[in-house]
């Protein structure tokens, strides 16, 4: 995986200005400044609360998620008279992108175009909701935190329709449509005729690398370019680990050149959209 360093960006390519935190910001805020005031480190405050002080340090930065057991834990420790869970239970619950995403939300929403290169899924602004589920299958989520996370990958695809929406042009591996035929079929048939119908949006490309291709660069993993309509580009790199944001030169400069190797592998459209409904009609 290329190393990416975290950029500095707040609502690239708009003016500066102060805008409201959100209700899930103004929680991790209060987390460090009532762990602070009450003089405690997190190394303190992790063992008050029964957790590691790197999952503390998580917490307070986004990277890891906050749920209502640990905020129940935080007002016994900080002995907040139950505020913690108050504020969960009446702002941030329904707030359903994880922190370290909403930086991402807010550049797709004001690009021009993304570039989204994925060699393991169906790329997330062309999930169905069942197939976006699966994705996340086996992680050690509630039932809460797994419809939050699902409620703000579909909510996301609102980019596509908005009233200037971004060219989204999307690359993936072959493998990608053949791992949907050990799904279900209702999965399978349902993500395939979805996919089909935003590769027809004017504002859609979809492109697929076959499999007859050997070795190729897309083995590196995932990444997005995105292009502001200022002309500034960011990128968005995923792994194991809480995804990546740059705007650093050198970055960009890499990723764009991998991204045209990647796409010199890739079928054309028309080709790719034949391959998907030819690969779905095989399975029925």
């Amino acid at each position: 995986m290329l190393p990416i360093e975290p950029g500095r960006l707040r609502n690239p390519g708009r003016n500066e200005e102060h805008v409201g935190i959100s209700p899930s910001e103004y929680l991790l805020r209060e987390l460090r400044r009532r762990r602070k005031a009450a003089g405690l480190t997190q190394i303190e405050l992790g063992k008050r609360t029964f957790c590691s002080d790197t999952v503390i340090s998580g917490i307070e930065t986004g990277t890891k998620p906050v749920t209502v057991e640990h905020l129940e834990l935080v007002d016994t420790a900080l002995e907040t008279g139950g505020y913690f869970e108050t504020l969960w239970e009446e702002m941030v619950k329904d707030d359903a992108a994880p922190v370290w995403l909403r930086e991402w939300i807010e550049i797709e929403r004001a690009a021009a175009s993304l570039l989204w290169f994925e060699p393991a899924w169906i790329p997330g602004l062309l999930q169905t909701e069942a197939y976006a589920r699966a994705t996340l299958a086996g992680e050690s989520l509630t039932s809460e935190e797994l419809d939050r996370l699902v409620a703000s990958r579909i909510g996301r695809q609102a980019v596509l329709t908005q009233e200037r929406p971004p060219l989204l042009v999307a690359v993936f591996d072959q493998a990608v449509i053949q791992r949907l035929a050990v799904q279900t079929n209702p999965l399978m048939t349902e993500q395939i005729d979805y996919l089909v119908t935003c590769a027809e949006m004017p504002n859609v490309q979809v492109h697929v690398v076959p499999g007859n291709v050997g070795m190729y660069p897309g083995f590196g993993g995932p990444f997005i370019i995105a292009e502001t309509r200022e002309g500034a580009r960011v990128a968005h790199a995923d792994s194991q680990l809480p995804a990546q944001i740059t705007d650093k030169p050198t970055v960009i400069a890499t990723l764009a050149s991998r991204w045209e190797r990647i796409r010199n592998y890739a079928l054309p459209g028309d080709q790719s959209l034949d391959l998907i409904k030819k690969a779905a009609t095989s399975w029925t």
